[in-house]
């Protein structure tokens, strides 16, 4: 399974493909060489990974209790006994935690603080992590790269106040997401944002990366700003395109979201 990386001064991070289109991720601060691994999807190329580098682990975070998002976690632990963080919201539904949080809390790996978000919708408990130091945010199936995660248990005003507590952030948040979805993501966000030149140019960046094996996941907000409809809602010509120009902006992202999963 192949895996890229992103290096700053202060921190390592690094995407790992598993299953069929899942992403884990591993976050390493460099100052003291703690490591966090965030979801679980499969076991085998999270420890081929930490293996190849040489890391172990400090700390395991999970975002939400979808199977293919902890169902490696039993083999992670049995070579790497880490303390286990995850939403108290959530815990009946998680693997056992050593560490249950809620929204507005925090912890650090190594030198780095980590701030606790609830971005309930996609599952009501989902939460994202965000690393400020490491300009990183763990955001799994809430904000996504070019969308957002359906809407199994939330509500459409539970997802988009969600995913405008992350619009927050600064530009260059690396937001790293849960899943291989960005090509049909684009597909559909043309249909409801056809005259957005930033979009057309995503989408050609995708293909090519696509075509070479490479991975869309992380993106930096500041091109979800620009491209993904869910945080493009107030636009006048998004609204003129789906006919909603006097709706609130929850109006027209719940109407975005229909049509998506109707797509």
């Amino acid at each position: 399974m192949p895996s890229e990386m992103i290096e700053t001064d202060s921190h390592i991070l690094v995407t790992i493909a598993c299953l069929s289109d899942n992403y884990a991720f591993l976050l390493r601060d460099k100052a003291t060489g703690d490591v966090a691994l965030i979801d679980v999807p499969e076991a085998a190329p999270i420890l081929a990974e930490l293996a190849a580098r040489n890391w172990t682990l400090s700390q395991i975070w999970l975002t939400h209790h979808h199977p293919d998002h902890v169902q490696g976690l039993a083999q992670i632990l049995s070579e790497y006994p880490a303390p286990v963080y995850g939403a108290a919201a959530d815990a009946h539904r998680l693997p056992d935690l050593d560490v249950s949080l809620g929204d507005g809390d925090s912890f650090t790996l190594g030198s780095a603080l980590v701030d606790v978000i609830d971005v309930s919708g996609h599952t009501v408990g989902h939460i994202a992590f965000h690393v400020a130091a490491a300009h990183a945010a763990f955001t799994a199936d809430s904000l996504m790269a070019l969308g957002c995660g359906r809407l199994f248990e939330g509500t459409p005003e539970q997802m988009h106040a969600s995913l405008n507590k992350m619009a927050a952030w600064p530009d260059e948040t690396q937001i790293c997401s849960g899943h291989e979805y960005t090509t049909a993501n684009g597909k559909f966000a043309l249909t409801v944002d056809a005259d957005n030149t930033a979009l057309h140019q995503r989408m050609n960046d995708i293909a090519k990366a696509r075509a070479e094996d490479k991975f869309t996941v992380p993106s930096t907000l500041a091109l979800e700003r620009a491209t993904n409809p869910y945080l493009r809602v107030s636009d006048p010509s998004l609204r003129a395109a789906i006919g909603l120009q006097d709706a609130t902006d929850t109006e027209v992202f719940a109407e975005v979201r229909a049509r998506k999963d109707a797509f």
